[in-house]
């Protein structure tokens, strides 16, 4: 196979069926293959092996593995002044799976700056899916009884793998985040995944590392056993953010 081809995926090869992320294209960047489905089984095979599908509503699946990778290393999290402040005046009230089709919802709706959107509705329902096997999770930000910001992503071993997040509250998503990352961490979570660089994530502490590198640490962070239990957050997950 050429280095340059793009690799199609027939529906009917087996789910763990992806060619080495050598074959990615470097323009546009990590492109891998197109084609396959979103089964539970493939969906799961993709993230062990740093892959993921990213596409428009008229356009096949998409594989995709950029190079570099940004990620966030829990135990180096550190939310801003700002952040904590807004934590501290506990405005928001935070949940994990009470409303996972509603976080995706809101996820999949066009931003200010774009009427587009990659998460159609067979996204959505392969997630939902993966939500009640217990390895997608969603964050939900509440102000009252109102739901004004959150998150969701998918949960392998020791690594959890961000997808998307909304906010409808200053502060919102980036709340919902400090939040997760905390519980992560005392969970013993290595990794956090946020696919490619962004300005936005760059200021809530993601960095840049290489394809290989965050390859190597999949082979162990994804090894291990997955929580699949009830996620909730401990009692005490606000004093641990803004106390230290």
């Amino acid at each position: 196979m050429h280095k340059l081809e793009l690799y199609w995926i027939d529906p009917s090869y087996p789910a763990d069926h992806f060619p080495d992320l050598r074959y990615a294209l470097t323009e546009p960047n990590g492109l891998l293959a197109f084609g396959g489905d979103l089964s539970t089984e493939r969906l799961i095979a993709a993230y062990e092996r740093g892959i993921f599908p990213w596409y428009s509503k008229d356009e096949p699946i998409l594989w995709w593995s950029p190079d570099p990778r940004s990620v966030i290393f829990p135990e180096q999290f550190k939310p801003s002044r700002s952040l904590k402040k807004t934590i501290r005046k506990r405005h928001f009230n935070l949940t994990i799976d009470t409303c996972f089709a509603d976080i995706i919802k809101r996820c999949s709706e066009p931003r200010s700056y774009s009427t587009d959107t990659w998460i159609t509705q067979e996204m959505m329902d392969a997630y939902i899916q993966l939500n009640e096997y217990k390895i997608a999770h969603s964050v939900e930000v509440w102000r009252q009884d109102e739901l004004v910001g959150g998150l969701y992503g998918v949960s392998l071993g020791k690594a959890f793998f961000g997808e998307s997040m909304f906010s409808m509250a200053t502060d919102a998503s980036k709340v919902a985040l400090a939040y997760l990352v905390e519980q992560l961490k005392l969970w013993g979570f290595k990794l956090i995944d946020c696919q490619v660089s962004s300005d936005h994530m760059a200021s809530l502490g993601a960095i840049d590392i290489s394809r290989d590198e965050f390859m190597r640490l999949l082979s162990t962070d994804c090894s291990g056993r997955t929580r699949l239990d009830d996620w909730k957050f401990d009692s005490d997950i606000t004093e641990k953010i803004i106390g230290d």
